[in-house]
């Protein structure tokens, strides 16, 4: 997909305005209301998810990260612009944790994402360096059975090969084929580098509340 400069310019000046974190749920009876479209982020244990939210928003340290795989054990949801609410959602596949912790937060994340009213899209992020792991698939397969929108979103693209890249892409525009929920476009992104980031928020700009009359 691509965007005019125009758009562009509106996704940097969405994502350019105040984003605070303002609520983090442990279980689904303290999730807030949702008045705004809300935008989750979801992925493995390590993904990226953190320092995507920090590279979309230009800030460094919003949205915690850490070396350490699962150390998300919650939903972050942050504030921006008052137009849209950004989710970091835990990460799954792997954590430092007890087993009866991990299927907690997995039940909680599985829980949102077939419930919530006001969710416009998942962000699904994946290692452009491993492709669609076997949870990535059973993640896809909770959210067409849900009929949650969702986009592929490739991760740490600065750290694979142009070749494998490629296969990457090419191997997931098949298996997105397949996917009744899935948004056909996949997103490259490396939040060190910043590739990918202006089209992502160039993206997102088109699921925010409309901008509140002066």
């Amino acid at each position: 997909m691509e965007f005019t400069p125009e758009e562009i310019e509106a996704g940097r000046h969405l994502f350019a305005q105040e984003c605070t974190f303002f609520m983090g749920v442990a279980d689904l009876a303290g999730l807030p209301p949702d008045n705004l479209p809300e935008i989750a982020f979801a992925g493995r244990s390590n993904v990226g998810k953190s320092s995507l939210v920090n590279a979309l928003t230009g800030r460094k340290t919003l949205a915690r990260t850490s070396h350490t795989p699962g150390r998300t054990q919650q939903l972050n949801f942050f504030d921006l612009g008052g137009r849209i609410v950004l989710v970091d959602l835990p990460g799954y596949g792997y954590a430092r944790a007890s087993k009866k912790d991990v299927n907690t937060w997995s039940a909680l994340v599985r829980d949102y994402l077939r419930g919530r009213v006001g969710l416009r899209r998942i962000c699904l992020l994946l290692d452009s360096r491993r492709g669609a792991t076997r949870n990535d698939l059973e993640t896809m397969d909770v959210l067409d059975k849900a009929a949650v929108s969702y986009q592929i979103v490739l991760t740490k693209a600065d750290k694979t090969k142009t070749a494998a890249l490629d296969d990457c892409i090419s191997g997931l525009d098949k298996v997105l084929k397949t996917r009744a929920a899935a948004i056909p476009e996949i997103i490259v992104t490396s939040a060190r580098k910043g590739r990918g980031i202006p089209e992502l928020r160039a993206t997102l700009l088109t699921l925010a509340a409309p901008r509140p009359l002066s």
